[in-house]
């Protein structure tokens, strides 16, 4: 598990049917950087035991594959303890759990992964949480929400669920949500996690990437998706193309060459360039640099 991918490196997390044998199957191929066995919505009651028994080969099978391994239980007052006892023998990297709004869920679920990790022999610790926040006293709570647990280093923000509790109209181009994933993102960078977007429920690609764009320059790295198709133009969308990376080495050259002048600003393309647009300059390369090496 050492040798996975960082989370903080995975731009697309792909939810796939947790009972769906062929398309758990065909889920590595998609490229999506993570892949979680969804045993919540996707998954009828009638066939979680069917999931649960299935979810340690799933992730075999997917690891082999080069992915990061996850998988979403059910609230722990539901089904999800009976999920989570089930999954946690096959070691998932990441395990997400839904409608968390109040603290004491991901401390609860903290706890329980704890006990298992000990009963199974799986190094303590090793399994990172993943609070899905769907509802609006779970968006309000998410700086609180990211103090309970280390084990939580991102977080992930639903759509269908918080449109549904904001009693909010959907449609593709996501207006109804737009101060939802604004605020969400400035709560979970003050408490230092990383935000995945939510899903773009649509099943054109264009509107996908459309989507993921405009999450990009909101600030989003990530962004979850429920159709195996969107995940490449998740990648596409979040990875600096090579246009992007010359024009950031001009910036930083040409920043450097002003301060070695004494200069503190500098003028290149009609745009002045101060600190912090270098400063996101830098941040443009190191972020290709380690997308490349991931």
């Amino acid at each position: 598990m050492s040798s996975r991918r960082p989370t903080l490196l995975c731009r697309s997390w792909l939810f796939v049917n947790g009972a769906d044998e062929a398309a758990l199957a065909a889920a590595p191929q998609s490229g999506a950087d993570i892949l979680l066995q969804e045993l919540e919505d996707f998954t009828p009651p009638a066939l979680r035991p069917k999931a649960r028994e299935i979810s340690a080969d799933v992730f075999g099978a997917w690891r082999e594959a080069g992915v990061v391994v996850g998988v979403r239980v059910n609230p722990l007052d539901g089904d999800g303890m009976d999920d989570l006892v089930d999954v946690m023998r096959g070691a998932p990297d990441i395990v997400a759990l839904p409608k968390v709004a109040e603290p004491e869920h991901v401390g609860k679920l903290a706890d329980e992964v704890t006990r298992l990790e000990r009963e199974y022999g799986i190094p303590e610790g090793s399994t990172e949480l993943w609070p899905n926040i769907e509802l609006a006293r779970g968006l309000v709570q998410t700086g609180e929400i990211a103090r309970v647990s280390s084990r939580a280093k991102a977080f992930g923000l639903a759509s269908e669920d918080m449109a549904a509790d904001l009693g909010a109209e959907r449609a593709s181009d996501g207006a109804e949500l737009v101060y939802v994933r604004q605020r969400f993102l400035v709560e979970c960078v003050a408490a230092g996690v990383m935000a995945v977007d939510c899903p773009y429920t649509w099943v054109d690609g264009e509107g996908a990437e459309r989507d993921t764009r405009w999450a990009r320059r909101l600030g989003y790295k990530a962004k979850s998706c429920v159709a195996h198709s969107h995940a490449g133009v998740i990648n596409r969308a979040l990875t600096p193309s090579d246009d992007e990376v010359a024009q950031a080495r001009r910036i930083v050259s040409t920043f450097e060459d002003a301060q070695a002048r004494g200069e503190g600003r500098v003028e290149l393309d009609g745009s002045l360039i101060e600190t912090p647009t270098y400063t996101t300059a830098k941040r443009v390369l190191q972020r290709a640099d380690a997308l490349s090496g991931a």
